[in-house]
Order: C-alpha cells, then structure tokens, then sequence
C-alpha cells in the first residue's frame, strides 16, 4: 500500500480528500495535518510515501514544505499539489522541486482518480524492476511515443461523432446534458448518450450528479480535454 499524508489547513477540503483517497485502491491514509509544522511532525515519525500538499495556508506555506522535503535525502517522499494556486510561478516551482503532479482546486473526483492512477502505476513499475529499457521509460514513465490509432465501438460512427464532437465544443466550460445535445444536433436521445458514454470513458468528458425541479437525478456533463484533434485520424 501507498502510504498518504494529506496536508490542508481547510477541515472541509482534508475531508473531502480523504474520502476521494479510500475510493482509489493502493493508497492508505496516513494522517490528515493541518500545518507546515504538523507536516514534519508525521514525515519524522511516521512512514510517508506520497503527500497531497495544499500551497495556502497560514505560517510556513506548502512549497516551502516541498523545498524542505527535497533537502533531507533521508525523506523519499513523493509529492501531488492539490491546490487553488494557479500561478505560473507556483506551478513552476512545484515542479523544478519534483512534484509529480498538480491539481488545481475546484477538481472533479475524475482528475484526482487520473493523477493517483498514474502515481501508482509509475511507482509500481519503478520497484518492480531495477532496469528499464529505453522504450519502456518513454511509453510507461515519460508517455512518449503513444501515437494511438482510435477506433469508435460497434455501433458508433465517425460522422455522428463528428456532429456530437463540434457541438460540446460550442459549450466550451459549460456544463450540458445529453438532452440539450441530442435537440442541438437532432439527433435521438438514445444515440447521443452513447457517444457521449464513449466520450467519457476514453477520458474526454467530466460527469456530475444534480437533481432537477422533480427531484430526479439528472447526468451533466463537462469538456475536459476534448479538443479538435482527438479523432483526427477519424474525420
């Protein structure tokens, strides 16, 4: 198991962190601190293996925390940032100090399943072996060289895609349901929750949970890394 401290000054926010950890398998909670100093505290007594560092917070901040970490050669501690900072500065220093990713606050469970998913895969591999051939750190670690051909599931085709693909990207940010789309592009509500269930499992699309007027749980959805080339080799 990976062990997780979880570093945020806001009760609300550790909470919630803490509760998207136990629904991502591989990691346990270590302890929940509050400040820089509460952070040291468990990094000296207790085994860490991976913190979720917030930057804000009263006192000493996260990145000085991160510096500190980098200096001891005895702490070999991994480190996500999950964070409202979305400076430039902050983002380029979090990662000249070897965060392994960041996250910047609000985030949907999807994002923060992505980042924890990939540590672990990563960190599994790496005490796994003690060598790695070139290709193998490209395509596993560094993801380079992933030229993936995309091929749509039986029953979907690359011209409806292509109507439902243009219009979420009308919506840019804007949340949609799979109703709006279906009366925007005239097609059958049926068939565009398909292509919008494929879209959300290859990653593209975010999915929340609301209740509308009646009560009724109603499924909006998010662009969150669609773009125009992602079927290129489709349209």
């Amino acid at each position: 198991m990976i062990k997780v401290l979880i570093l945020d000054d806001d009760p609300m926010v550790a909470e919630f962190n803490k509760r998207y950890l136990q629904e991502v398998e591989g990691f346990e909670l270590v302890d929940i601190a509050k400040s820089y100093n509460e952070a040291l505290e468990v990094i000296n007594h207790k085994e860490v293996d991976l913190l979720l560092l917030d930057i804000y917070m009263a006192g000493k901040n996260g990145l000085e925390l991160l510096q500190q970490i980098r200096k001891k050669d005895k702490w070999k501690i991994d480190v996500i940032l999950v964070t409202a900072a979305d400076d430039v500065d902050s983002i380029q220093t979090a990662l000249r100090y070897g965060a392994v990713d960041y996250i910047i606050k609000p985030f949907e469970f999807e994002r923060f399943n992505q980042a924890l998913t990939t540590y672990r895969e990563k960190n599994h591999l790496l005490k796994k072996q003690n060598f790695l051939k070139q290709e193998e750190l490209d395509r596993k670690i560094f993801h380079q060289n992933e030229k993936k051909q995309m091929s749509l599931p039986k029953g979907l085709t690359a011209n409806t895609l292509q109507v439902i693909v243009n219009a979420i990207l009308e919506k840019e940010a804007e949340p949609f349901s799979t109703d709006e789309i279906a009366e925007q592009v005239q097609v059958s509500r049926v068939s565009v929750r398909k292509y919008i269930k494929y879209l959300k499992e290859i990653g593209v699309l975010g999915e929340r949970m609301t209740y509308g007027a009646i009560g009724r749980p109603v499924y909006l959805y998010v662009n969150k890394d669609l773009t125009k080339s992602t079927f290129q080799n489709l349209f």
